[in-house]
């Protein structure tokens, strides 16, 4: 199998790329990440020169190179965790959250409809249903109220990935 990982220079995506080189041993990596605040090579140098694994310094937003990128690597899944993801960052500048968020997974969406990828994992947050005051808890009826423009912007994300794959 073939995957593309966004975002997998961050924490999160950083220690899924390793666990799955680790424990799927049939699975192709292509990490594609913007290198921004969020993320650091150093989070992979022990498994940079794994052939199962290479990363390509991409925006999620610019559509020429990950188009070329999906033509290069044939993935056969997305797990897409690529965000700006920092709430008072948002909070006092909203736009790059948006960019991302929003034309990013859109962007994502459209490239890998055109190269024939049909397994696409979108990686959300809770912060899409707002503050939950204890013992409340939140499950997948629970309605969306973002509160910061990086919560509006995941959660608008969220519903491009349902309508491109509903």
């Amino acid at each position: 199998m073939r995957l593309i990982i966004t975002g997998g220079l961050g924490f999160i995506g950083s220690n899924l790329i390793r666990w799955i080189l680790k424990e799927q041993p049939h699975v192709e990596i292509l990490n594609i990440d913007a290198w921004t605040y969020a993320g650091n090579p150093a989070n992979l140098a022990d498994v940079a020169d794994t052939q199962r694994y290479q990363w390509q310094q991409i925006s999620i937003t610019d559509e020429g190179p990950l188009d070329a990128a999906f033509g290069e690597f044939q993935p056969d899944a997305v797990m897409h965790l690529a965000a700006e993801s920092h709430v008072d960052r948002s909070i006092a500048a909203g736009l790059p959250f948006v960019v991302t968020n929003v034309v990013g997974t859109q962007t994502l969406l459209e490239v890998s409809r055109r190269h024939g990828v049909s397994r696409f994992l979108h990686v959300s947050t809770d912060e899409v249903y707002g503050s939950a005051v204890p013992p409340m808890r939140f499950t997948e009826e629970t309605p969306i109220q973002p509160s910061s423009p990086y919560s509006a912007s995941k959660a608008g994300s969220d519903m491009l990935a349902l309508a491109a794959y509903a």
